[in-house]
């Protein structure tokens, strides 16, 4: 009985949000209004910002929330709510100058409900309340280079002008900025609410909050203030609302990409995957006129770590200690093949260094261990282990989703004559343990919290050995650390992108990590749908869609 009055009570729901986005909306020929509707499978666990960690949190926050900057889509640093900014000589102090036209979503936490500007002090607060161990945001890292001692560390000179200091010279703090979690909060909201903020958010983004049933739909409304135009001076955004819909069975999303119930499908289902592309990682025919498949790289690498650490337990006489065992393992793999037939090619073979080519630009297009099954035996041969003799069995730790790659890739050293056993984990046992030194070999994929080089290099830094920070491998080289504290403080661009690629080559030669892939991001669009742009930060922004 219980169960009958839930789907009752959801479809009651369900109908009540199409009712008011029905009367709210305008009609358009589709006959749906000019309402973009998705699906989010995952659910959305909150609107607050401030805990934006996960994508699906990202994509709603990005269109009810701006911050001082944001990226474009060849992921340049561009202007938001901040209309020009200025860094100090020595690196350390940033200055950004605000436009002073942009107004926070109506609320009657305001004075004047609908006329409340963004100030300075605004972004102060915002900031600060990142860094509030009360708060217990997972932002608190962004700030790690503030120089708190100093004007504890952000000043609101006047209503438009906000420094920030920093310890010392940071080249990709500018981007890091562009991260959801630095979006700016209302003080007046955030007091009356508390950790309810969650649910009751308010903004200066291009939608504002309308109404959110957890468990089945949110709804955002057009902000008719928001502050951005087209190039032709036209008001953004174009469309009237957002429904997002939380069905957690993907199957149910295709099916309702394919009904015209949805607008937009991101990333592919092993279950649909081959119904949905070809074997060349194309759009299959048959859904050609209906949809459009975008798709780009995205800055995320699936690789295999390998501990290097000669004081670990579990490196006591292991031959992986030996580079020359760990180069012969990344030419034994073909990861073309690999990404063919295992990803339909929808990911990209890592023949390029650990960070994604994208994120290199003219300093990218280096390749390293292209599939070479003959020199990975005279590797083992010079290491003492022709033929994988006296190697002894090599563990490859996983979880079940991955079981496929790495049986592909035990298929693959088999051809060397080494013998690869895979080991399967629950994720979390495979984080802890990997955390701890206790595997020998793990996948392991680095997604990046902003789009810079130096997020997939600290990985490798060596004051960042796990438990505390993400070298998994404890992987430590002095000249790698040299050159990672010269990119960091280089506020020239194109010189710290020099050295993070030079910083690549000293990674690849030493072989700590054994980069498989870097995935891709895959947008399946309506075609009544235009404007979606797809970036290599998967960010889904909405403010200049049109629906026809």
């Amino acid at each position: 009985m219980m169960r009958s009055f839930f789907f009752y009570s959801a479809g009651l729901i369900s109908l009540l949000l199409t009712t008011l986005l029905c009367t709210s909306c305008r009609q358009n020929v589709s006959g749906h209004g000019n309402v973009f509707r998705y699906n989010e499978s995952n659910g959305i666990t909150t609107l607050d910002p401030a805990f934006s960690r996960d994508l699906e949190v990202m994509w709603a926050t990005n269109q009810i929330f701006d911050g001082l900057v944001e990226l474009d889509s060849n992921l340049q640093v561009i202007p938001s709510i901040a209309k020009s900014w200025s860094i100090s000589e020595d690196g350390r102090k940033y200055t950004f100058i605000l436009r002073d036209s942009v107004f926070f979503h109506p609320s009657p936490c305001f004075s004047d409900s609908a006329n409340r500007k963004v100030v300075a002090s605004d972004f102060v607060y915002s900031f600060q309340r990142l860094l509030d161990a009360n708060i217990a945001s997972p932002a608190q890292w962004i700030f790690s280079q503030v120089d708190l001692n100093k004007n504890n560390g952000f000043k609101a000179v006047d209503d438009t002008t906000l420094i920030i200091y920093l310890k010392r010279s940071f080249q990709p703090f500018l981007g890091m900025l562009s991260m959801q979690y630095c979006n700016v909060v209302p003080n007046e909201v955030i007091e009356k609410y508390g950790v309810d903020f969650r649910s009751h958010p308010i903004g200066t983004g291009p939608f504002k909050f309308a109404f959110w049933y957890e468990s089945i739909a949110l709804v955002l409304h057009r902000n008719e203030r928001f502050w951005q135009h087209d190039i032709a001076g036209n008001k953004l955004p174009y469309l009237d609302a957002v429904k997002i819909d939380f069905v957690k069975d993907m199957s149910v999303e295709f099916q309702g990409l394919l009904q015209d119930r949805y607008d937009f499908m991101s990333g592919i289902h092993n279950a649909f995957k081959d119904e949905l592309l070809d074997p060349a990682g194309n759009l299959a025919d048959i859904y050609k006129n209906e949809i459009i498949f975008n798709k780009t790289p995205f800055i995320k690498t699936d690789y295999l770590g390998i501990m290097v650490d000669p004081e670990m337990e579990i490196n006591r006489n292991s031959p992986l200690m030996d580079k020359r065992v760990r180069q012969a393992i990344s030419y034994a793999i073909n990861k073309k093949e690999m990404v063919k037939y295992l990803r339909n090619n929808t990911v990209f073979a890592a023949n390029q260094g650990f960070v994604p080519p994208v994120l290199l630009g003219e300093f990218s297009g280096k390749n390293y261990y292209e599939y070479n099954p003959e020199k990975a035996k005279e590797l083992l041969k010079e290491a003492g282990y022709e033929n994988g003799e006296n190697l002894g069995e090599i563990s490859i730790s996983t979880v079940s989703d991955y079981t496929d790659l790495i049986e592909f890739v035990q298929h693959e050293l088999s051809n060397i004559g080494v013998n690869v056993s895979v080991n399967v984990l629950q994720g979390p046992a495979l984080r802890e343990q990997s955390a701890k030194g206790q595997l020998a070999v793990f996948r392991k994929s680095w997604l990046a919290d902003y789009a810079d080089a130096e997020n997939f290099l600290a990985v490798f830094y060596s004051p960042n050995f796990c438990p505390t920070g993400p070298n998994y491998t404890h992987y430590k080289s002095d000249l790698f650390d040299e050159k990672y504290l010269l990119a960091i403080q280089e506020n020239d661009g194109i010189k710290s992108v020099k050295i993070y690629a030079e910083m690549d080559s000293i990674l690849m030669d030493d072989a700590p990590v054994i980069p498989l892939y870097y995935d891709q991001v895959s947008h399946f669009i309506r075609k009544n749908i235009h404007g979606l742009n797809t970036n290599p930060v998967n960010m889904l922004d909405l403010k200049a869609v049109r629906k026809y």
